[in-house]
């Protein structure tokens, strides 16, 4: 407010002076007391004048504007990071991978730890811890194996996903990959052995071809296609003018869901990671795109270690192990005939799903095989 007060009260100030002059030099000039070439040249010089001054004047406006720019960027850069790596951590064993989420309870931490006040519409963030969401959550996936997580939403399910990868540290228990406690690997081996999948992928604003390489830089051409191909789209790469060099926009928004959501297996196929995890990949499709995602997925879990999140139980009915998750916690596991034997929550659910298209509707469902 104070510079534009400031910059347009200059500003006033030179209009008048040049109102001035030419409305002085002017009367002068008509009385033959100055000459007309005299008074257009101090009006030159008049505006000349004032543009420096001007500026020179918005020079400490500037000088504080951008201070507190500089403020605020090194505020962000001294904000200390939730996940650090330890000093000598290490990396992820090789080999098959077991994962194992042992006792985990957790609580997202507080707007005070993840944001400042500077950044918000209020001058004071909330310091008050975050509701415990996960409580005693115990559970082993063997390499290879599939293990499905269903139940209500906001029960619990994303989150335990988030763990995994170490997107956020567990406040009690443990999460550990090939019986090593994640909180001691690094951070670059995590990303390289846990692929994630999640109902919205994220496509940058950039070519096919530079979306899929954030995954592996160093591909060849070759594997680039052979994964396209795994992820059913390279017929729809190869018709398109450009091929691999097509920019697919902000957030992939020149692709339909489904391309997106194959677009970004196809990448999760290129990183070829040890540990799939798959939060409602098929959430938001079509029944035709659903078709083509799940071919797509059933070559992403092939011999991998698998976590699938879904609500359409029909699609992890052949998981090797299901479990329920209801208000942070596993409150039943076993197969899929054994819980709809038992007729707890998973019965319910099933129930719930199909009552209005039958069983054979539900049969003829595409089955995500492990």
């Amino acid at each position: 407010m104070l510079q534009t007060v400031f910059v347009t009260a200059l500003t006033l100030v030179s209009a008048l002076a040049l109102a001035l002059v030419y409305g002085l030099g002017g009367f002068y000039a008509l009385r033959g007391q100055l000459d007309p070439g005299s008074v257009v040249a101090m009006a030159m010089l008049l505006t000349r004048l004032y543009a420096p001054l001007t500026a020179l004047a918005s020079a400490r406006m500037d000088v504080m504007s951008a201070l507190v720019s500089f403020e605020r960027v090194f505020e962000i850069l001294d904000l200390t990071p939730l996940i650090r790596e330890i000093p000598d951590a290490k990396p992820v064993p090789d080999g098959p991978v077991a994962v194992e989420v042992r006792d985990v309870g957790f609580a997202y931490p507080s707007a005070d730890k993840v944001s400042l006040a500077s950044l918000e519409e209020v001058a004071v963030l909330d310091s008050r811890g975050g509701e415990t969401v996960l409580h005693d959550v115990s559970f082993r996936v063997e390499p290879g194996e599939m293990v499905a997580l269903v139940g209500s939403s906001g029960a619990g399910k994303s989150t335990i996903a988030q763990l995994i990868p170490r997107l956020y540290d567990v406040d009690t228990g443990t999460v550990l990959l090939s019986d090593t406690d994640v909180r001691t690997l690094t951070a670059d081996s995590i990303r390289a052995t846990v692929g994630l999948v999640t109902q919205d992928g994220h496509l940058f604003h950039d070519t096919v071809r530079g979306n899929l390489l954030l995954a592996r830089p160093e591909a060849t051409e070759e594997q680039v296609w052979d994964a396209l191909r795994r992820a059913r789209l390279d017929e729809l790469i190869r018709s398109l003018p450009t091929g691999l060099d097509t920019v697919v926009g902000e957030r992939g928004y020149r692709l339909s869901g489904g391309e997106r959501q194959r677009l970004t297996i196809a990448r999760l196929l290129l990183a070829q990671p040890r540990v799939v995890i798959l939060d409602e990949a098929t959430a938001h499709l079509d029944s035709t795109s659903e078709a083509a995602v799940q071919e797509a997925l059933t070559e992403a879990l092939a011999a991998r270690t698998s976590i699938v999140i879904a609500h359409r139980l029909s699609t992890i009915r052949a998981a090797d192990q299901i479990l329920v998750v209801e208000a942070g916690r596993i409150v039943e596991r076993g197969g899929h005939q054994e819980l709809l034997a038992a007729g707890g929550r998973y019965a319910e659910l099933y129930r719930t799903q199909f009552a209005d298209s039958g069983p054979k509707s539900s049969a003829n469902m595409p089955i995500l095989q492990p």
